[in-house]
């Protein structure tokens, strides 16, 4: 049967609709690296699931430490192993996929002394993985798009100097591309951690962890999570994610199965200015419930 064609008034609100759709159409970030048996950052990024991809974990750092690299199973930063996953990293930024390297994590050895130990770690991450040069790249000469703070232990101090001396690298006129900073707090506000950093106004993307934290995460009730994003929306940053675990197994608590996120969750958020999208943790679960791929058209 032959369709009607549309009347401009029917014309003229689908298109509405549709571009009221677009602009609040959001991206799923997703860490990547510290769990055997998950897809490899090549398979990761060809999946098309994902705008932003997070290397887990540069866990040691500053305080005189050597900085070390753990991908876990993935590769042994020790040997030069994982400077073959460069030609991973090129590859998932030729389907349009941004990678960061996330510092910290929640087990570690990793802090900052003073803001002269930021600059040094800010030249060492510059150096090593973003735009400046060294013959110990550990990811080899892949240039990563920036480097994500997941700061949960080490002291409070000194992480808005780092911010502001990467920015400051980026923004350097031998440059070819600036730096991305994402930050990964915590939902009770203000973060512990990151607050601080967060505050400076130089993140492009602050993916918030609403699990392992009862009080803020959706199961407490719409007003304590609805209370906790709005508090997340004030802060000086460029887009804020809803951080979720992609199976129960990946945390403690705050898992929200997909139909409930879709149904009941994003409704209340997508219609921020500053909505970004969902964070996953990690890659490892998502490869198990899919549940990257039951949202994606969402988000």
């Amino acid at each position: 049967m032959a369709k009607r064609a549309l009347t401009p008034f029917q014309l003229t609100a689908t298109l509405f609709v549709a571009l009221l759709a677009t602009c609040h159409a959001g991206s799923i970030a997703v860490y990547w690296g510290q769990n055997d048996g998950e897809a490899s950052l090549a398979e990761t990024c060809a999946s098309g699931n994902y705008e932003f991809v997070i290397l887990a974990f540069l866990p040691r750092f500053g305080k005189g430490q050597r900085p070390q690299l753990d991908l876990a199973s993935h590769c042994d930063p020790s040997s030069g192993g994982c400077k073959s996953q460069s030609k991973d990293i090129k590859s998932c930024q030729s389907h349009g996929v941004k990678v960061l390297l996330s510092i910290g994590g929640g087990d570690g050895s990793y802090g900052l002394s003073s803001p002269s130990d930021a600059r040094q770690v800010a030249m060492y991450l510059w150096n090593n993985y973003l735009g400046g040069t060294s013959s110990s790249r550990p990811l080899g000469d892949a240039v990563l798009d920036g480097i994500d703070f997941d700061i949960e232990l080490g002291g409070a101090k000194f992480w808005n100097n780092l911010a502001s001396d990467l920015k400051k690298l980026g923004n350097n006129i031998d440059s070819d591309k600036a730096v991305l900073l994402s930050a990964a707090p915590q939902c009770p506000f203000p973060d512990e951690w990151d607050g601080g950093a967060i505050n400076t106004g130089l993140f492009d993307y602050v993916w918030v962890q609403f699990y392992n934290n009862p009080e803020c995460q959706f199961n407490a009730g719409r007003e304590a999570f609805m209370d906790a994003w709005k508090r997340w929306e004030s802060v000086p940053a460029g887009k804020i994610f809803l951080g979720l675990p992609a199976s129960k197994d990946a945390a403690g608590t705050g898992f929200i199965p997909a139909g409930v996120l879709k149904s009941r969750v994003l409704p209340l958020i997508k219609g921020s200015p500053k909505y970004g999208g969902v964070m996953l943790w990690s890659k490892f679960y998502d490869d198990r419930t899919g549940y990257s791929s039951a949202i994606k058209s969402h988000v």
